[in-house]
């Protein structure tokens, strides 16, 4: 197969991240295939697979916030600050049931909007070019420096003890297990998570989400069990038609890369700048047609002040960033005036449509420089 784009994976328990992608890669008989982001292997849910040339996405999707669901068990710790280690029961009898619920929420709370968090030694996290779970194996623990997190939002979603269910959306490099760690260390009885779902992660959510077993029906054509998600509304005749082949169908599901850079505006060019496009050059704001808004449909023209005008076109297809033979010159209706910075990225598309890259905007000399290509 030759796919190109970003398909939403529903990672099961038991496996890891590169576990996914090594079935995948068996699955569509494709080696150009990463994943966006390490999951425990006790942890399921949202896993953002890229495939062809999205792969150069890869770190772009790693850097975004992520939205996790989790299982806080009070009243215990482990190694490995999870239900997977060496448990230890750190308080008497009916400590924890004495813990009153605001006394919980506001530990809880208190991590909010971040804190400095000490990774834990079971991660894969380098000190010294080593792998921290390699030493913890080896029964040796070294210091970590604390690396500050971003925690926006933490709802607590059901408290019955000695079970608390949790929603925490947090910034890359954040441990949901030394999180609970640390909220168990400020209710002095100690907390290990039970738990992890990744219910959403660069803009992907668990309810569209495809396990394994259903990849592998679409891509083989065979009958499929209904989805393992929350969402249970697709069975697997549902997904697959037998009249198109694996890769239209896996085709169908996968999230174009362009797309996933819609918080960008999308730049399409004349058909004259489309040497230079494909050639990997700069070009200048007077070879360019149409400007989408970012995360919009609407249709902006540059004008020599460096500004962009936005007009409403109605056969634009906003949907997919692209035109349909819209010409924009002096729009009459322009309802509003866009700033085109100095520096702002942008998605850059040929006068056909096709996706070439990211360019950053250069004000002082009008022109387009190649940032990230994806030819």
């Amino acid at each position: 197969m030759n796919l190109n784009g970003i398909l939403n994976v529903c990672k099961e328990q038991g496996y890891t991240s590169h576990d996914v992608v090594a079935r995948l890669r068996g699955i569509c008989h494709q080696k150009k295939i990463g994943h966006t982001g390490t999951l425990d292997p006790m942890a399921t849910g949202v896993l953002p697979v890229c495939f062809g040339n999205a792969t150069k996405l890869c770190d772009f999707l790693t850097d975004q916030t992520k939205t996790y669901r989790a299982v806080m068990l009070l009243g215990q710790t482990s190694d490995t600050y999870d239900v997977t280690g060496v448990m230890s029961t750190t308080v008497e009898p009916g400590v924890v049931e004495r813990l009153g619920e605001e006394a919980i929420r506001d530990a809880i709370a208190s991590f909010v909007p971040g804190y400095d968090q000490v990774p834990p030694m079971y991660s894969a996290k380098k000190v010294d070019g080593k792998k921290l779970y390699e030493l913890a194996r080896r029964g040796i623990e070294i210091e970590r420096a604390a690396v500050h997190v971003d925690i926006p939002v933490i709802t607590v979603d059901a408290i019955d003890l000695p079970r608390v269910t949790f929603t925490v959306t947090c910034s890359k490099g954040t441990y949901i297990r030394s999180l609970i760690h640390d909220i168990g260390r400020k209710l002095q009885c100690g907390a290990v998570m039970e738990e992890l779902v990744r219910t959403a992660a660069s803009g992907f959510v668990l309810e569209d989400a495809l396990t394994l077993a259903q990849i592998e029906a679409l891509a083989h054509g065979a009958p499929n069990e209904p989805f393992g998600t929350e969402s249970g509304v697709h069975s697997g005749e549902e997904l697959v038609d037998g009249e198109q082949s694996g890769e239209e169908r896996l085709a169908a599901h996968l999230l174009p890369t362009d797309r996933a850079l819609s918080m960008y505006p999308a730049v399409h060019a004349l058909p004259e700048a489309d040497k230079l496009l494909l050639n990997g050059n700069l070009f200048g704001a007077d070879m360019v047609d149409i400007i989408y808004k970012a995360e919009s449909g609407d249709v902006v023209d540059i004008n020599q002040n460096n500004r962009a005008r936005e007009v409403n076109i109605t056969n634009s297809d906003g949907d997919n960033m692209r035109r349909d033979n819209v010409f924009c010159d002096k729009p009459a209706g322009a309802v509003n005036i866009i700033q085109i910075d100095d520096g702002q990225i942008c998605r850059v598309y040929r006068a056909g449509g096709e996706f070439i890259g990211l360019y950053r905007f250069e004000a002082a000399s009008r022109r387009f420089r190649p940032y990230k290509m994806f030819l």
